[in-house]
């Protein structure tokens, strides 16, 4: 008897598929899309009805043989991509493929599930359908769309800016979002404040602290420091009495199961896990991790939905979980519903675990250490999200206060006790800054009633300044974009890696800063496209896509809606488009080469200083500045020179492989360089101790990267001392393992008869064996949490913590 063929995108996937389907199918991977718009041409013929040309990707021929001949053997092909417009875009171009010219062969079939357990695939095979092709048209728009953006502007980029460059249709979007905020940050002007707070003691401890907030019963704005002084001379001799004390319940309700922006967001705020990290680790999730005998098993549902909606199975099984887990008074008495976005499509589900009785505890020695942490925070959330409210008994105390200048002043305090944890037994949802609540639950207020006298035991004026608003992380760049309607699930990751990669944006102590090349294209693509790449008109593209999902609007009309503006925009770009290669900006600097006014220039590495008289004056110099608000650049370097200590000329600034430096300004004929903010060199010291190479004294010496180790006679000889830890090489037996330092200056550790024996390591090795597993050695790690010795083996848990220095 012939088998059925089943055809999903990875080989994870497929693995776990096979699994549960049995020995009568035959279950293959396509690796992703087999067919895409070559990247040779434009590929849409846009007098045509915008008809796209797909050709066959690069190295996938040799698959879509395979798959047709595998299909002529079966009885039945069912096609199992991922339940989105991509998955059905592969699933169509498979289906053409596989039946080739003729409508002949198997049955096809297109079958559908969000999550990889037998449940969902024996019900999704059970009613097998065809190809949606309303989804294929949707992604097909969103396709065509992107090709036109990119293909039609990007040589405009290459033309005006450099070669290389290119611009997309949300791309560009999102680094408008971080260029905007980059500006409001600098244009913030802070404005002093001050606050006024006063110790006051009751009959029992604790001390009260209470916030004045009122005087004469209007709020209370403290401009200075003269202000706040005045204030404090008024209420230090003061009578302080209990105006009011007020207690009511206060409810903290749990939140919906994840979605994909917000599993993104809460990944980044609680393990710091970049957006597209934590889409890679979901997808293993997903598709499949073998546990032990149980074999591959999908541990969550499928990660790219924008739906709160959880079938009545997993909340059936999450009811019975929490009341045998955690009891009755944990579980509300109906499940918890929660209200989906306007747009979200409600045939997906929540992101949550297949099975709530897969806890992280039972399946954590099958997953890596990554792998779990994300786990955990999908299971707790879900698991959460069907319990009761956390309760919280919430007290204010108004402390009224007569000033010496005859007015009334009112101070208040708040804080809050936990009576009922509820759903905050399993978790508790991570914030971007600390709010009211977290200051209230801090403060602990003493046993007072109305109209009791306090005593004043101080007063503490403090100054603050308004702070601009925070530069975007990962997370709440998507978490913007979703309120904005700009993307969707699938492409927040895509976005966010893209706008990095190609340069426009980077990533520095967690926060998306714009790179003067961003801020640059930035300005030149709105300057000519400013409807195409606004934030209204692309979230509107993107109701347009959902409404060509829903059969509501036609792709083609869609397209030609879009194209007749952006064509419009794109003649009068090639017109009127600042060129920013032959952009030149006057400053009052002088050539110090040739006497003509230097000026501001774009160049390969962005702006910089370089002569009027070029090409006959080659000379140039660093522009002091990062980004290119160059009314602000840092031309003073003039006045305060510094003089080459070789041949007296100026130094000037340049920029090297490894970052800004100075420079002799008589170069090639004086080659003196200084690094930027380096220390006086300091002096070398001699050692006792003779080179083992040629007999000279070592000595000791200031690199880079710290002390070292070297020959006195470099460069002649060039002998550097290898730093030894004390551990002979668990690999070889022979050598012993050494510090050593990367090309970036990172320290790892070797075996020092490289290349004989290629041991390396990150973390610090002992000598000591783990006491679990066996390994030969331990490795030292130092985190934030302090200091640790674990295995070197994942998938041994071995590990335990060290004291700290001086415990």
């Amino acid at each position: 008897m012939s088998k059925s063929l089943v055809i999903v995108e990875s080989p994870a996937k497929a693995r776990t598929i096979g699994r549960y389907l049995g020995k009568q199918y035959v279950v293959k991977a396509s690796l992703g899309h087999i067919k895409d718009l070559p990247k040779r041409d434009l590929a849409v013929d846009v007098e045509q009805g915008f008809e796209p040309t797909y050709a066959v990707i690069e190295g996938k021929k040799k698959l879509i043989q395979e798959l047709r001949q595998a299909a002529k053997r079966s009885e039945a092909v069912y096609l199992a991509a991922d339940p989105d417009r991509e998955g059905e875009a592969i699933c169509f171009h498979l289906e053409e493929e596989l039946r080739g010219k003729s409508d002949g062969g198997p049955q096809v079939y297109r079958v559908m599930f969000h999550e990889i357990t037998s449940r969902a695939i024996r019900k999704a095979f059970e009613h097998p359908a065809k190809v949606d092709r309303r989804l294929v048209d949707a992604q097909q728009a969103r396709r065509i769309l992107d090709r036109l953006v990119g293909y039609k502007i990007s040589p405009l980029l290459w033309e005006k800016v450099r070669r290389g460059l290119s611009a997309g249709r949300v791309q560009t979007v999102a680094v408008r979002l971080i260029v905007e905020r980059e500006r409001e940050i600098r244009a913030f002007q802070k404005r002093e404040y001050w606050t006024i707070q006063a110790h006051l003691a009751a009959a029992k401890p604790p001390v009260l602290a209470a916030q004045l907030v009122k005087r004469d019963e209007e709020s209370l704005e403290i401009p200075d420091q003269a202000a706040a002084d005045g204030l404090v001379a008024q209420l230090e001799g003061a009578a302080y009495a209990v105006r009011s004390v007020s207690t009511r319940e206060k409810r903290r309700n749990p939140v919906p199961p994840f979605i994909t922006s917000t599993l993104q967001q809460e990944a980044a705020r609680k393990l710091r896990f970049s957006v597209k990290r934590t889409m890679m680790l979901a997808q293993r999730l997903y598709e499949g991790i073998a546990l032990g005998k149980e074999g591959p098993v999908g541990l969550i549902s499928y990660m790219r939905t924008d739906s709160v909606r959880v079938s009545e199975e997993a909340l059936r099984e999450a009811r019975d979980f929490i009341a045998e887990r955690y009891g009755a008074p944990y579980l509300p008495e109906t499940p918890n519903f929660y209200r989906n976005q306007r747009d979200a499509q409600d045939a997906h589900e929540a992101i949550r675990p297949t099975s709530v009785f897969h806890t992280p505890e039972s399946v954590a020695r099958h997953l890596g250490e990554d792998e779990l942490r994300l786990y955990q925070l999908i299971w707790k959330r879900f698991v959460a999200s069907q319990m009761m409210p956390a309760l919280f008994d919430q007290t204010t105390i108004e402390v009224s206060a007569a000033g010496k200048d005859g007015c009334h002043y009112l101070f208040r305090a708040t804080g809050s006790t936990p009576r009922f944890d509820g759903f905050l037994a399993v978790y508790e949802e991570g914030k971007d800054q600390k709010d009211e609540e977290d200051e209230e639950l801090k403060h602990k207020l003493p046993a007072v009633m109305e109209g009791q006298r306090l005593k004043l035991r101080s007063l503490h004026p403090e100054q603050h300044f308004t702070e601009p608003p925070p530069r975007y992380t990962e997370a709440s760049l998507v978490k913007k974009l979703e309120s904005d309607g700009v993307g969707r699930p699938s492409t927040y990751a895509s976005i966010l890696s893209t706008v990095q990669e190609r340069g426009y944006v980077k990533k520095e102590g967690g926060r998306l800063n714009p790179t003067e090349l961003g801020m640059v294209v930035t300005d030149l693509l709105i300057e000519s496209f400013d409807d195409i790449f606004d934030v209204r008109y692309t979230a509107r593209m993107e109701e347009e896509l959902d409404e060509i999902e829903e059969g509501k609007l036609d792709w083609r009309s869609a397209l030609a809606d879009f194209y007749k503006d952006f064509a419009k925009d794109l003649r009068r770009a090639e017109k009127h488009m600042t060129d920013i290669k032959r952009l030149e900006k006057p400053t009052e600097l002088v050539c110090d080469k040739c006497g003509q006014p230097m000026v501001i220039r774009w160049g390969r590495h962005g702006s910089f200083i370089g002569c009027s008289g070029y090409p006959d004056c080659t000379n140039t110099r660093e522009l002091a500045v990062d980004l290119p608000d160059v009314d602000n650049a840092d031309l003073t370097e003039q006045e305060d020179a510094d003089y080459c200590e070789n041949c007296g000329r100026t130094m000037v600034l340049k920029r090297g492989r490894f970052g800004t430096f100075q420079a002799c300004s008589g170069y090639p004929d004086c080659k003196t360089t200084r690094r930027i903010g380096s220390e006086e060199k300091k002096p070398d010291v001699p050692l006792e101790e003779n080179c083992p190479q040629c007999g000279s004294q070592l000595v000791l010496k200031h690199g880079r990267y710290g002390e070292f180790t070297a020959c006195s006679n470099y460069p002649t000889c060039k002998y550097v001392k290898q730093k030894t830890i004390g551990v002979a090489c668990p690999t070889c037996g022979q050598g012993e393992i050494i510090e050593r330092r990367s090309r970036r200056g990172r320290t790892f550790y070797g075996c020092n008869r490289y290349p004989e024996c290629e041991f390396v390591a990150w973390a610090k090795p002992l000598a000591a064996k783990c006491p679990q597993c066996g390994s030969p050695y331990l490795v030292e790690r130092r985190g934030k949490a302090g200091a640790a010795v674990q295995c070197p083996d994942r998938k041994c848990k071995y590990r335990r913590e060290l004291a700290p220095v001086g415990a």
